[in-house]
C-alpha cells in the first residue's frame, strides 16, 4: 500500500409609538437588513405587522366586499401571510433529516500549535463557540427517535478564522468506499419506491440486497445490528469523524488525524424490545432527553480526541488510511485528548436554527486539510450543493445560525435573499480604487493554503487495490465485542434478515458473514432456519491474526457514576413517606433525576397523608423510559396496584430488559403478579443507606447476568 502524498376588530387604529431606528446586527463587516433585528420575539403589547413592518388593523377577518361577498385580491395582508404558510417548510433533508441541535463551547485543554496552526487548538482554555446536530440517517423528519440507524454527529465550530464543520456518525466507518454509490445506499435503505414503505428502517429486501452485494459495507452492518445503533440518550454516544483528515501546521507541516468524540458520562445505549416501546411511548426521547438535561443544568460534555500518524505509519498500517470503512485500532495510535465540548442552551427555534443549519465537509480553516479519502472527496461536493437545493440560495451562511462569528469580506454579491449591505464601487478584484472603495485581496500568508502534494497517474476509474480487504477489520470488530453485545449482533441479523423476502438475498449476506466468523453466521443461519450457504469469495485474503480491540466494545466506555440517568420510581396510596424522600433526596445529591410514576396522573397520598404529584401515570410512564426503577407501593394500595396490567408491564419490562430494581419490601404482590423473582440485580432499600448502595450498583448500568442466551 502507498500513503497518500498529499384582535379584536378596533374601530380606532392603535396609536404606534414613535419609529426609532435600531443599530445595525453585523456579523464580521457585514451588516444584515429586517431593521438589524435578524432575532425577532414577540413581546406582550407589540402591535402586530405584515413582513413589511406595515402595522395591521385587524388579523381576524380578510377583505371582502361586504359582509358576505368574495374576497378582494388586493388584500395584501392576507395574501402575504397565506404565501407564507404555502413556503414555511423547505425540503427536508435527503439524509439525517431528523435531528435535534444545540449550543455549546469547544474549549481546548492540551494544544498542538506544533501540529496544526488552527487557532481553536493555538492555547490552553481557548473557547470556541459551537452548534452540533444529533440525526438519525434513513427516516424522515416525523420518524421516531429509537430506530435501529446510525447516527449523525455534526458539529459547527465558529472559530476566529472562519466556520469549520466536523460532519460526522456516531460510528467510525461507513458503509461504502466511494461516494458515487452514496446515492445508491441511500435509495436502498429508504422506504421502497414501489410500496412506499417501510420507514426509518433498514429491515427490508432493498437494503440488504444492496449491502449483499457490496461486500465492503460488512464491517459497517456489524456495527450497524450491534447496540451502537440504538443509543439510550444522544448524550451517551460516541462521535467519529470518520475519514482521515490532515492537520498543517505553520510550517506546512501534515500529519494525518482521525477524530473522536468520547461522552464524559460514557457509552449506553438500550436493548431492542426496549427501542421498539420506547418508540410507542415516546417517540420524541432522545429529543426530550437532550432538552430536559441542558434546561436542568446537567449539560452534555463529550473530550474531543485525536489520532496522529505519519506517512511512515500510514505507509505500515495493514489497511487503507483513506479507505473509510476501516479504522486505525487504538492500541496502535492511541488516542490523545485535546479539548471538551459543553452543550450549555437548547435551541430557541427548532427551525431557524436546528433546521436551518448548514454542514459541509468542505468547511475547514487554516491548519485542517483534506485527504485523498474518495468518500470525503465526494461529500465535499455533495453537501455545498445540497445547501442551495434546500435552503434555496447561495447566500444561506447569512443565516445566523450558519453566518460565522469572525469578520466576512469578499465580492460575493446578489442572489435570493440578500441580506448584507453592501458600499464601495468595487464589486471586483483585481480593481484600481482606494480606500472604502477598493475592497477586501487575499493575504498569501494568512490566509488558507493546502497542503503542497505530488499526484501523478492516469486518469481510471478503479477502486485501490488497498480497499480490497473487506472482512479482517470485521472479525476483528466481532471478537472485541463481549458476549452480550455479540448476542445482540447476532439478535439484530436475525430480526432483519427475517423481514427480507428473497431467499437469495438473505444467502448472500449469509455466505458474505462466514468470512467474518462461521459460528456468527451458523447461528443466525438457525435463528432463520435456513441452510448456511457456500461463502462468498473474498476479493482479499481474510486476516485472522488480528487481535481483539478491545476499544471497540461499548464495556470500555461505562460511565464512573449513574450521573445523568433517571429512575422511575413506582408509588401508590400510602407509599412510605421517609423512604420515598430518601430516594429523592439520595439520587439528587448524586446527579440522579428521580420522575414519579403513579396509578393516576394526580399522583399518590403517601403514609404521611402528603399527596406526592406524579410526572407520568402508570399508563403514559412505563419503565422503558427510565435507566433504573424502584418500587414502593403501599402495603394496603399494592394489591390492587398489581391487578393494574400497565403496572405488572412495569415491572416486567424492567426485569426484561436488564435493569436495576430498588423495591421496599412492600412490594412483593408486584412480583408474585409478574412471576418475577428477584436476583442479584434487584435491591431491597429501607433507608437512605440502601438508596446509596441502589445507585452505586447502577453504574454498571444493566445486570446483564438476567439474560438467558438463544445462540
Amino acid at each position: 500500500m502507498t500513503s497518500e502524498t498529499t384582535p379584536k376588530k378596533s374601530a380606532k387604529a392603535p396609536e404606534r409609538a414613535p419609529s426609532k431606528t435600531p443599530e445595525p446586527t453585523e456579523v464580521g463587516d457585514v451588516s444584515y437588513g429586517n431593521g438589524g433585528e435578524l432575532h425577532q420575539s414577540p413581546s406582550e403589547g407589540q402591535v402586530m405587522t405584515t413582513a413589511q413592518g406595515v402595522p395591521m388593523s385587524d388579523d381576524q377577518n380578510s377583505l371582502k366586499v361586504g359582509d358576505r361577498g368574495p374576497t378582494l385580491l388586493e388584500d395584501f395582508a392576507m395574501r402575504e401571510k397565506i404565501f407564507h404558510f404555502d413556503h414555511e417548510r423547505i425540503p427536508e433533508r435527503v439524509v439525517h433529516a431528523r435531528g435535534y441541535g444545540a449550543h455549546g463551547v469547544f474549549e481546548c485543554t492540551d494544544p498542538i500549535p506544533e501540529i496544526t496552526q488552527a487557532g481553536l487548538f493555538a492555547e490552553k482554555g481557548k473557547q470556541t463557540e459551537t452548534f452540533v446536530r444529533f440525526s438519525t440517517v434513513a427516516g424522515n423528519l416525523g420518524s421516531p427517535d429509537l430506530a435501529r440507524d446510525v447516527r449523525g454527529f455534526a458539529v459547527k465550530f465558529y472559530t476566529d478564522e472562519g466556520n469549520w464543520d466536523l460532519v460526522g456518525n456516531n460510528i467510525p466507518v461507513f458503509f461504502i468506499q466511494d461516494a458515487i454509490k452514496f446515492p445508491d445506499l441511500v435509495h436502498s435503505v429508504k422506504e421502497e419506491q414501489d410500496k412506499g414503505w417501510p420507514q426509518a428502517q433498514s429491515a427490508h429486501d432493498t437494503f440488504w440486497d444492496f449491502v449483499s452485494l457490496m461486500p465492503e459495507a460488512t464491517h459497517m452492518t456489524l456495527w450497524q445490528m450491534s447496540d451502537r445503533a440504538i443509543p439510550r440518550s444522544l448524550r451517551f454516544m460516541q462521535g467519529f469523524g470518520v475519514h482521515t483528515f490532515r492537520f498543517v501546521n505553520a510550517e506546512g507541516g501534515s500529519t494525518y488525524v482521525k477524530f473522536h468524540w468520547t461522552p464524559v458520562q460514557g457509552v449506553q445505549s438500550v436493548v431492542w424490545n426496549e427501542a421498539v416501546k420506547i418508540n410507542g411511548a415516546d417517540p420524541d426521547f432522545h429529543r426530550r432527553d437532550l432538552w430536559d438535561a441542558i434546561q436542568s443544568g446537567d449539560f452534555p460534555q463529550w473530550d474531543l480526541g485525536v489520532q496522529l500518524f505519519d506517512d511512515e505509519f500510514a505507509d505500515s498500517f495493514d489497511f487503507d488510511i483513506l479507505d473509510p470503512t476501516k479504522v486505525v485500532p487504538e492500541e496502535l495510535v492511541p488516542i490523545r485528548t485535546i479539548g471538551r465540548m459543553t452543550l450549555n442552551r437548547v435551541v430557541d427555534n427548532v427551525f431557524d436554527e436546528t433546521e436551518q443549519v448548514a454542514f459541509c465537509t468542505g468547511n475547514v480553516v487554516p491548519g485542517i486539510d483534506f485527504t485523498n479519502d474518495p468518500l470525503l472527496q465526494g461529500r465535499n461536493f455533495s453537501y455545498l450543493d445540497t445547501q442551495l437545493k434546500r435552503l434555496g440560495s447561495t447566500n444561506f451562511t447569512q443565516i445566523p445560525v450558519n453566518a460565522p462569528r469572525c469578520p466576512v469580506a469578499h465580492f460575493q454579491r446578489d442572489g435570493h435573499m440578500q441580506m448584507a449591505q453592501h458600499s464601495g464601487t468595487a464589486n471586483y478584484e483585481p480593481n484600481s480604487y482606494a480606500g472604502a472603495n477598493r475592497g477586501p485581496r487575499a493575504d498569501a500568508e494568512q490566509g488558507y493554503r493546502t497542503v503542497a502534494r505530488e499526484e501523478a497517474g492516469p486518469t481510471r476509474r478503479v477502486r485501490a487495490e488497498s480497499f480490497a480487504d473487506h472482512y479482517s477489520q470485521a472479525r476483528q470488530f466481532w471478537i472485541s465485542q463481549s458476549e452480550v453485545e455479540q448476542q445482540h449482533i447476532i439478535d439484530g441479523y436475525t430480526f432483519e434478515l427475517g423481514k427480507v423476502v428473497s431467499p437469495d438475498i438473505r444467502s448472500r449476506v449469509l455466505a458474505n458473514l462466514r468470512n467474518v466468523d462461521e459460528q456468527l453466521a451458523a447461528t443466525i443461519a438457525d435463528g432463520l432456519g435456513l441452510d448456511l450457504p457456500k461463502a462468498s469469495k473474498p476479493a482479499a485474503k481474510v486476516r485472522t491474526d488480528l487481535d481483539p480491540s478491545p476499544k471497540l466494545s461499548m464495556t470500555a466506555y461505562l460511565p464512573e457514576s449513574f450521573a445523568g440517568r433517571k429512575i422511575g420510581l413506582l408509588i401508590s396510596d400510602g407509599a412510605d413517606a421517609k423512604l420515598v424522600k430518601a430516594i429523592q433526596t439520595t439520587a439528587n445529591k448524586a446527579g440522579v433525576l428521580v420522575s414519579v410514576v403513579a396509578p393516576k396522573a394526580g399522583g399518590a397520598k403517601l403514609s404521611d397523608g402528603t399527596l406526592l404529584e406524579a410526572e407520568d401515570a402508570i399508563a403514559g410512564g412505563p419503565s422503558v423510559l427510565f435507566d433504573a426503577v424502584a418500587l414502593v407501593p403501599g402495603e394496603e394500595s399494592v394489591a390492587q396496584l398489581a391487578k393494574h396490567p400497565a403496572a405488572k408491564d412495569f415491572v416486567n419490562d424492567a426485569f426484561n430488559h436488564f435493569k436495576f430494581v430498588a423495591y421496599a419490601e412492600s412490594a412483593q404482590p408486584l412480583f408474585d403478579a409478574t412471576g418475577v423473582e428477584p436476583d442479584d440485580g434487584f435491591v431491597k432499600v429501607g433507608a437512605a443507606k440502601d438508596v446509596t448502595t441502589f445507585l452505586e450498583t447502577c453504574a454498571a448500568l444493566r445486570f446483564w447476568d438476567r439474560e438467558v442466551f438463544t445462540g
